[in-house]
């Protein structure tokens, strides 16, 4: 099965030709903010950056963490919407950024790319579905098992217990609408039935 972001791994060289730009951000640095308006599309070089918002009462959620050789900013330079969560850099970040001039023109130069990203817009609307149905089960387990599933589409490759999960247990708490203390509790029901394992306190899945 073809994974949802990393399909959308452009050529550096096509990037560059069609104006695109590397650009370095500091770690935490914001590359673009919750209500901006969508301009560029964004693909990483090297580094990770996530994709989050705040809740009024400051909250984190984290809606997906991305790396190397995957994008992100481009479903919205089809539909001129504000973007609905914050990129944040986790770390020195370099990104290949292009307009969304740039970004057209280079899909309409290239048909091959342009139906390339039409699947992959496919792909993450129907992992999205998923992930929704998931987070509105009872079952913690499969809540969890329901976000696991959602964060290792994005990436390829579908090998048991090696994809690690980028998110504390807090993290995971405000994605999936459970306590901590549940999360805790269905992590360690999780290993038990070989599920996932562990690796230090961090999830491979």
């Amino acid at each position: 099965m073809k994974k949802t972001i990393s399909c959308m791994n452009i050529d550096e060289k096509i990037l560059h030709s069609f104006g695109g730009e590397n650009v370095i951000y500091k770690a935490h640095e914001f590359i673009f903010k919750e209500g901006d308006h969508s301009q560029y599309y964004f693909q990483i070089i090297s580094g990770k950056v996530k994709l989050n918002i705040f809740t009024e009462n400051g909250r984190e959620f984290i809606h997906n963490i991305l790396g190397k050789n995957q994008s992100f900013g481009d479903p919205l330079l089809f539909i001129e919407k504000l973007y609905p969560t914050n990129a944040i850099s986790l770390q020195t970040t370099e990104i290949v950024k292009m307009s969304k001039d740039n970004f057209m023109e280079m899909l309409k130069r290239n048909p091959e790319l342009s139906l390339e990203m039409n699947m992959c817009l496919s792909q993450r609307l129907y992992y999205n579905n998923l992930m929704v149905r998931n987070l509105a089960l009872a079952d913690p387990i499969q809540r969890l098992k329901g976000v696991m599933d959602y964060l290792k589409s994005y990436h390829d490759g579908d090998c048991q217990h090696c994809f690690p999960i980028e998110l504390t247990r807090q993290q995971i708490a405000d994605l999936t609408g459970l306590r901590v203390e549940t999360v805790i509790r269905t992590v360690k029901k999780m290993v038990k039935n070989e599920m996932i394992k562990l690796e230090g306190r961090r999830i491979l899945y």
